[in-house]
């Protein structure tokens, strides 16, 4: 899960960068988030990616464009805007998910760590 973070914050990156807004849009999905498959998506979150990956795959290509272009060809500013904000939540959505799993796993981790073997239980 951590990779999927990673390609997030690359994304997010690159929705920060410099360029018209569209430009940076497909650059972020088309390099970083475009092949994730849904199924190894978080559950908290899956929905949500498959909704934004359906927007960016809603127009069919013409000319030898890929679906994402002509999608985001097809938007306005501010569905391309919407689309954008989707990744950033998204990706504050995977941070959640994998802190929380992390944090589940520590403690798990320290139950297990805090049973002492019957053997080592002093008896009076």
């Amino acid at each position: 899960m951590s990779n999927h973070v990673n390609r997030f914050y690359t994304a997010v990156s690159v929705l920060a960068g410099h360029g018209h807004i569209k430009q940076r849009l497909i650059q972020a999905f088309e390099d970083n988030l475009a092949h994730i498959d849904d199924d190894t998506i978080p559950i908290k979150v899956r929905e949500s990616f498959a909704e934004l990956n359906d927007l960016m795959n809603q127009v069919e290509p013409l000319n030898g464009e890929g679906p994402i272009c002509a999608s985001v060809r097809k938007m306005s500013i501010d569905d391309a805007a919407e689309c954008a904000r989707r990744i950033i939540d998204l990706y504050g959505d995977m941070l959640r998910v994998t802190v929380s799993s992390e944090e589940a796993l520590l403690l798990q981790m320290e139950d297990k760590h805090s049973v002492v073997a019957p053997i080592l239980v002093k008896t009076n």
